[in-house]
């Protein structure tokens, strides 16, 4: 259901001024996969994993650079402390819901040790990142097993992108609204390197929903704290993925700006938010071998004269991965009948054409 219905830019909502990648997608990053597995059973399981494979090579004897950044540090995400001393990353990146950072660790470590070439290893860090869906899942049931985590790895692919109520998105809410997995991206003209910059989101927070601009929340009077009683807590994850040659410096500096575009969509990193970036370099000539004999790692590292354009395509391409994720959304039932609906578009429209940021 959630591939049938639109994405915002076929409804003419233009965001940003750089071109998307053909796909619109992380996925437009060379190399990139993509990986789900949905749970949803009887009326309380509402939940799922999402993978993010930045090559498909084995990650662990071919790390690449990466950073991650806290936004408002209210989550579980697991892997933090190594990826920041080390700069680098190994493993796929792995999204899913909040109790299941354990297993999620489980499923990647024992991918990672299944894997030729990597029959020696003792050592593996899991990156794995989350959202509560409390809502509308049975959380403390602990649905999510090894085995969902690995399918969701070894069924990642490039393409198209499934976006809203799927994998790690099945069960979240954003905005009031139903949440989910979004994804966008931006492509540089060769002028200025001609990169790809992709990102994809799990939306699961609150704030006053903007879309380019518009007061879509303040509209729909949906939004926090507008009696003084109700709160905007929640979460999100940001994974950037780029083909520019950056080091774990620069990705640190990028991802600060993927927070720039979770405020131009309105959310306002609450208290009880869980907002983390993780941005990675999928440059060939910058990959880090596990073993090697060489002592000075080699690659080009773009000038930090150069990275503006990169931080323009991350804000861009972040706002728009949110917008996507709530336009793909679907209307959900859980956990002891809990509902969301989903974003009402007609209206939406009707207001987006009001502030002129589609055209009537």
């Amino acid at each position: 259901m959630a591939q049938e219905k639109k994405r915002a830019r076929d409804y003419g909502i233009e965001i940003g001024v750089l071109n998307t990648g053909v796909l619109n997608a992380i996925t437009d990053v060379p190399g990139v996969k993509v990986g789900h597995q949905t749970l949803i059973k009887a009326e309380n399981v509402r939940t799922g994993v999402t993978a993010i494979l930045p090559h498909s090579g084995n990650i662990f004897q071919s790390k690449i650079p990466a950073a991650i950044y806290i936004g408002n540090g209210f989550g579980k995400l697991a892997g933090i402390s190594q990826v920041k001393e080390l700069g680098n990353l190994e493993t796929p990146i792995i999204l899913t819901n909040t109790l299941s950072i354990p297993v999620g660790i489980q499923g990647v470590v024992k991918y990672t040790l299944g894997l030729k070439g990597n029959e020696n290893v003792q050592s593996v860090n899991a990156v794995v990142g989350e959202t509560n869906d409390g809502y509308l899942n049975d959380i403390r049931g602990m649905h999510v097993t090894e085995s969902d985590v690995i399918t969701s790895i070894e069924n990642a692919k490039s393409g198209p992108v499934k976006e809203g109520n799927v994998g790690a998105g099945t069960g979240t809410v954003a905005f009031g609204f139903k949440g989910g997995i979004g994804t966008s991206s931006r492509k540089l003209p060769k002028s200025v390197g001609g990169y790809t910059v992709g990102v994809l989101v799990q939306t699961n927070f609150g704030g006053v929903l903007s879309i380019n601009g518009a007061p879509i929340g303040k509209e729909l009077n949906q939004y926090p704290f507008r009696n003084a009683i109700e709160k905007s807590d929640g979460s999100c994850m940001i994974v950037v993925l780029t083909d520019a040659p950056l080091d774990a410096r620069q990705l640190d500096r990028v991802a600060k700006r993927a927070m720039m575009g979770l405020a131009r969509s309105g959310g306002i990193a609450s208290n009880g938010s869980g907002d983390y970036v993780v941005a990675a370099s999928t440059a060939e000539n910058n990959r880090i071998p596990y073993q090697t004999k060489e002592k000075l790692d080699k690659g080009d590292v773009l000038r930090n004269d150069a990275m503006s354009p990169l931080f323009m395509a991350t804000i861009e391409a972040t706002e728009e991965a949110i917008i996507n994720s709530l336009f793909a959304a679907e209307t959900m039932v859980g956990r002891d009948e809990h509902s969301i609906n989903a974003l009402p578009l007609k209206r939406v429209l009707e207001i987006l054409k009001k502030y002129s940021v589609i055209k009537p």
